[in-house]
């Protein structure tokens, strides 16, 4: 059965980044840049923080609006990047109703959530989890 990544508790989230960093570590860089998971501030500590992320939707609005069809919905929910097909025209960023399609400035193209769970390892709050869809 396949897993998605899934916000346990925002709450317990303190902003740290780990979460971001770890991302970022898919593409063996460092920083934030083709991060596909995001930290918000909603106030600072005391009001605390959103943790944005694909939900993994059904039926995905970022790809429906794909002129190219370069994102591919997923069995069980979310999409898949064809980077050979995005032609960097930005409408699956609008598309998404949480804010969780990120934009990669250098390659001018959306940074994609592969479930991978790099993120879930490194959170040291337990915040977020790879939860079985489908």
């Amino acid at each position: 059965m396949a897993k998605r990544v899934a916000v346990v508790d925002s709450d317990l989230c303190v902003g740290c980044g780990s979460c971001m960093l770890a991302c970022n570590r898919r593409f063996a860089e460092v920083g934030y840049g083709k991060t596909a998971i995001h930290i918000r501030s909603a106030g600072g500590i005391e009001r605390g923080f959103v943790v944005v992320v694909c939900r993994a939707c059904k039926n995905p609005p970022c790809a429906k609006v794909c002129p190219e069809d370069a994102l591919i919905p997923r069995e069980g929910g979310g999409v898949r990047l064809l980077p050979n097909k995005c032609i960097g025209c930005g409408y699956c960023v609008e598309a998404c109703p949480f804010g969780a399609v990120l934009w990669d400035e250098e390659m001018d193209k959306p940074v994609i959530c592969t479930y991978c769970g790099y993120c879930v390892e490194y959170c040291p709050y337990g915040v977020i989890e790879m939860r079985e869809v489908g």
